[in-house]
């Protein structure tokens, strides 16, 4: 491999790290409840202690191969990376439920067997006494998030709220959603809890002004195409060969017209105007004031002319005897 190809691999290698430790600086533990006698059961009706994290970014993020303990010896820096992995339990591939959305949390169950499924841990958990729990990156390293708990009556719970702790009772306790949800909170006061620097809001504003402006040019560009095609009709229509077909849409358009004065009118009319009526009846009597109609007992007539125009046929006779 050339020199070039060596430092891009490692750029890019430097660069993912970043992007993932960043990733993993967004969980958080949220709650924590040490003595469950009434809280969330497990998939087996059990009642156990339980630790709940939270993806505090919008992003979502997979905290699998992350470790949780409670044991303070792996604070020491001289620690190697395996004796301090004994120390940890590590958070298990293979469930979906890892893959945290933003603001989504998950819980998993301490004091348990991983056999028993993908969110139990063995990490030991004591009731009714201070605790100091911590979450590590996929490294064993870097420590993500700690925070030391208080000792716990029974169903209580010890909750973050932005950047503050306190115990929640028993009846306050949220496992898998959002602490210290209120009945009577404003919606004001909800978004700026969930999102105090204003990110999502700025981010759905943006979207809905983007889609906004995306569906505008589409309706514009379809009027334009379609206004477009409007004219090359109406071009092509009014060329020769297309004449037939323009007889036929007009006949068309008054057997239409027809239809519609029956419809309306009555079979009577045939289809026709009573404006036409009205007109012809108007011809025939100014026709029959300027005497041009026979006089008969209630019908008007036109009175038929003589003409020359068979003159010449009279003076030809001689040529047809």
């Amino acid at each position: 491999m050339s020199k070039f190809g060596l430092l891009c691999s490692l750029l890019l290698l430097s660069g993912t790290s970043t992007m993932l430790a960043q990733g993993a600086k967004n969980i958080v533990i949220n709650e924590v409840l040490t003595n469950n006698t009434a809280s969330i059961q497990d998939e087996f009706g059990d009642h156990e202690a339980w630790i709940e994290l939270e993806n505090t970014s919008f992003t979502t993020y997979n905290i699998r191969g992350m470790y949780l303990t409670t044991d303070r010896s792996v604070l020491n820096p001289d620690m190697s990376v395996p004796e301090r992995i004994k120390r940890m339990s590590v958070i298990p591939s293979g469930e979906n439920r890892t893959a945290l959305g933003g603001r989504q949390h998950v819980v998993f169950f301490t004091n348990s067997n991983p056999a028993r499924g993908k969110l139990h841990l063995s990490l030991k958990v004591p009731m009714s006494e201070p605790l100091w729990i911590a979450i590590y990156n996929g490294n064993a390293v870097e420590l993500i998030d700690s925070v030391t708990v208080p000792a716990l009556s029974a169903d209580q719970s010890y909750a973050r709220q932005g950047s503050r702790w306190s115990i929640k009772s028993a009846q306050n306790v949220t496992p898998g959603t959002e602490n210290f949800i209120k009945t009577d909170e404003t919606k004001d006061a909800k978004l700026k809890r969930e999102d105090p620097h204003g990110i999502g809001i700025t981010l759905l504003a943006m979207g809905i002004v983007f889609f906004c402006l995306a569906v505008l040019y589409l309706f514009f560009s379809l009027f334009g195409l379609l206004m477009r095609h409007t004219e090359t009709a109406k071009k092509v229509a009014n060329q020769q060969p297309i004449k037939p077909i323009t007889k036929t849409v007009e006949k068309t358009a008054e057997i239409g017209h027809k239809t519609g004065v029956i419809l309306q009118e009555g079979l009577k009319t045939k289809g026709i105007d009573r404006e036409i009526y009205m007109a012809v009846i108007g011809m025939a009597l100014k026709q029959y004031e300027d005497d041009v109609h026979d006089v008969e007992s209630g019908v008007i007539t036109i009175k038929q002319k003589s003409s020359s125009w068979n003159d010449e046929f009279l003076q030809m006779t001689q040529f047809h005897q």
